[in-house]
């Protein structure tokens, strides 16, 4: 007995069955694959922070030390900060400073007499400084500026999820200086006094120094 066209047939489904298992065999291979590469991370694992909020109490605590440090590591006396940028701001700022955004952050250092202050700013009168530099230091109860945050090169925007959290850094490193450098000053009363102050600023104008401290010591 002769059958027509079962051959035909079978010649014309193996291909597809062929093509079929080509193609689940792709997709196992690739869910292995998956499967494989995939880690589990514990919680308390420092990857599985990254959507953690961001705290700026204690970033400012955590952080502060190293940035004081930093500051007074780089950090050059006042006379000689100020002959260098008077003779060219551009060399000094390659030598001294910390490039921002805001313009290049100095750490100084200096000793002198307090003056009349006005919202927790005192001006500094310092030996050997030219007449017509104004050298201030801010001493709260607002501390401003991001000068603490820039001043070491070490806190970088990248670090930070959005312009917020990178505002909320250089305010809490601020909040720090009232606690950890003034807490033991009396703010209220350093007209007339000797002081010694090491700290930050950005020069935005070459003939006004608002310093925000990492150092301050009533002599």
């Amino acid at each position: 007995m002769t059958t027509t066209g079962s051959a035909p047939t079978r010649n014309r489904l193996q291909p597809a069955v062929v093509k079929r298992a080509i193609w689940i065999g792709v997709a196992v291979i690739a869910l292995l694959l998956v499967v494989l590469g995939t880690k589990v991370v514990p919680n308390d694992d420092p990857r599985a922070q990254s959507d953690v909020a961001f705290d700026p109490a204690t970033f400012g605590a955590e952080t502060f030390p190293a940035v004081r440090d930093g500051v007074i590591d780089r950090a050059v006396d006042a006379a000689t900060l100020a002959q260098a940028i008077a003779e060219d701001s551009e060399a000094a700022a390659e030598e001294y400073s910390m490039p921002s955004s805001g313009g290049p952050v100095y750490s100084v250092t200096f000793t002198g007499v307090a003056g009349e202050g006005q919202s927790g700013i005192y001006p500094i009168s310092v030996e050997g400084l030219p007449e017509d530099l104004l050298v201030r230091v801010q001493t709260g109860p607002a501390i401003n500026g991001t000068d603490l945050r820039d001043a070491t090169g070490d806190i970088q925007f990248g670090q930070f999820r959005n312009q917020i959290e990178f505002q909320n850094a250089a305010a809490a490193l601020n909040e720090e200086v009232k606690t950890q450098v003034l807490a033991d000053v009396d703010t209220a009363a350093l007209e007339g006094q000797t002081v010694q102050v090491t700290g930050a600023f950005t020069l935005v104008n070459p003939a006004a120094w608002l310093v925000t401290p990492v150092e301050l010591s009533v002599q």
